[in-house]
């Protein structure tokens, strides 16, 4: 292990590789946990569930020895929260510092970076039949209005389109308000964080190939068996854009090339919309240091850290 890990660790308990769909974040994650005695925390909000393997881009073959936390924690179904990943993260967190690793807190879900590294206070919040009998008295839009009134930041744009979700996404949102100031506080981290960066042209020539690979792994009967286990298509709609248009298709509403085509520009505006995030995230104080994925990121990052420490 290198000599300078200790001095990391006592000026940085936290490294965070980011980036868009398909930028190679698991495989710098390993190198760098490979090369400083580390274990890695994801930060995908679909590789919690068990069976969404090919689609969510799970690629476990490249961890190695390396352990990994929060994937295939949940059985599909499970509606996984913000509250429930950010004390799970914490878990692990602490689990690994106490084997004296160093975590490595690895994805592209904004939210679940947001939660951790802005220590968002979260709580379990529990049914409210009182507030739900409220609730159902209000139109649609009254509905959306409230939560914008309970929540300036609405991060899961899902939650206002469905009415039972727009009701939960409250109910937590007017809970949580409430115990805010009950709450324990969080382990301090000291992050650095790391993000990979492509070229527009050459992200987009990624994901075309990288989804082109999950077609040809089998990701269509993987959605097929998701359906034979009982997980109804309404719920695959939530599950993500593989899931969702992988389900058009065997339901016949697309045929596989159209599934491809829209698929495919779908994740491509995915990616965009991340990188919005990431862009947000460093107008609100966040420091990343971005690594050109195609020029050996992996010496990038161990630079930057040479230089930190």
């Amino acid at each position: 292990m290198p000599d300078a890990l200790p001095v990391l660790s006592e000026k940085r308990n936290l490294i965070v590789v980011l980036g868009p769909t398909a930028s190679g974040k698991t495989r710098l994650a390993v190198q760098l946990a490979e090369q400083l005695g580390g274990e890695i925390i994801s930060a995908d909000s679909r590789q919690v569930y068990r069976g969404l393997d090919i689609g969510s881009g799970k690629d476990l073959h490249e961890y190695g020895q390396i352990p990994y936390h929060l994937i295939d924690i949940v059985d599909p179904g499970h509606e996984f929260n913000l509250f429930e990943y950010q004390r799970d993260f914490f878990k692990a967190y602490e689990g690994i510092q106490s084997r004296h690793k160093l975590p490595l807190l690895v994805g592209g879900s904004g939210l679940y970076l947001d939660a951790v590294l802005n220590g968002y206070r979260l709580v379990k919040v529990a049914e409210n039949p009182t507030l739900r009998q409220q609730l159902a008295t209000l139109s649609h839009e009254e509905l959306v209005q409230r939560l914008q009134n309970s929540r300036s930041k609405l991060h899961n744009r899902t939650d206002l389109e469905d009415r039972s979700r727009l009701i939960r996404a409250i109910e937590i949102a007017e809970g949580q308000a409430e115990a805010r100031d009950r709450l324990p506080s969080l382990p301090a981290l000291y992050p650095i964080l790391f993000g990979l960066r492509f070229s527009r042209r050459d992200l987009r020539k990624r994901i075309t190939e990288r989804l082109k690979a999950r077609l040809d792994e089998g990701m269509i009967e993987e959605v097929r068996e998701l359906l034979v286990r009982g997980l109804p298509f309404e719920t695959l709609e939530f599950y993500g854009l593989e899931y969702r248009y992988a389900a058009q298709f065997i339901r016949g509403v697309l045929n596989r090339n159209d599934m491809f085509q829209k698929l495919n520009s779908a994740i491509h505006q995915f990616a965009k919309r991340q990188e919005t995030w990431f862009r947000r995230m460093e107008r609100n104080g966040a420091i990343i240091h971005w690594l050109d994925g195609r020029e050996d990121p992996f010496n990038q990052a161990m630079s930057v850290l040479g230089e930190s420490g």
